[in-house]
């Protein structure tokens, strides 16, 4: 479990500022849902955790360590797994390949596939000599999450993860993030459009407007009313 805080955080491609004075605390084994339209700055927010954006300014602590000037690859060593939209898993590669490229983040070293992921996922056991580029698109998610798994992150950040996935898979991927979070007590960031599944699934909510946090809270006290204005095109 760990912590992220950030305060107004303005992160840009070249020079535009996408997000504009975001500011958001998750504490240790909390679960929070980014919310909002299309284009409004959800995956610009999880892309800034990452380092992946062209710069960003004001503040963001992994654990009260400030980690804006840390590369990507650092901070996915001080724990942060990130699944992205796309997946991006190497498709010329085998489950089990694409798995064990996890744990080269893993701080100490260890380079095992954890028995729980096959628990979570069983086709991934079963499909483990093939190539990724050979399972459906529901499994290259199942793979994806596998994958950042193996790093043994403190906290997992995901860019909707359901999206265009079969509806059989979307269940299983849905009650495995549940999991991670309330059995595992790992500390969640969602990027979501399936609103029902981040109210019931999550403790806290962020909703994005323009680059900015328009409302922020208990994900109790997110109103069907507020939600529906700023989620509804």
């Amino acid at each position: 479990m760990a912590s992220i805080k950030a305060r107004e955080l303005y992160s840009y491609y070249g020079k535009s500022p996408v997000l504009q004075g975001v500011s958001f605390d998750l504490s240790p084994g909390e679960f929070l849902a980014v919310l909002g339209r299309n284009g409004v700055g959800k995956t610009t927010l999880l892309k800034t955790i990452m380092g992946l954006t062209d710069r960003c300014e004001g503040g963001l602590a992994f654990d009260d360590q400030d980690i804006l000037g840390l590369s990507t690859s650092q901070r996915s060593r001080l724990g942060i797994g990130y699944i992205p939209q796309g997946r991006e898993i190497i498709p010329q590669f085998t489950v089990r390949e694409n798995i064990l490229m996890g744990t080269f983040a893993r701080p100490d070293g260890k380079r095992e596939i954890p028995d729980y992921l096959f628990e979570m996922f069983p086709i991934l056991d079963e499909f483990i000599g093939r190539r990724g580029g050979d399972l459906s698109g529901g499994q290259q998610q199942q793979l994806a999450i596998a994958r950042a798994l193996a790093m043994d992150p403190k906290i997992l950040i995901l860019d909707e993860p359901t999206e265009g996935i079969q509806p059989n898979i979307v269940k299983q991927i849905e009650d495995a993030i549940v999991w991670l979070n309330r059995e595992r007590g790992l500390s969640i960031i969602l990027v979501e459009q399936n609103v029902p599944f981040a109210k019931s699934a999550s403790d806290r909510f962020l909703l994005l407007d323009k680059g900015r946090v328009v409302l922020s809270g208990k994900t109790d006290d997110l109103a069907d009313e507020d939600a529906e204005k700023h989620l509804t095109f």
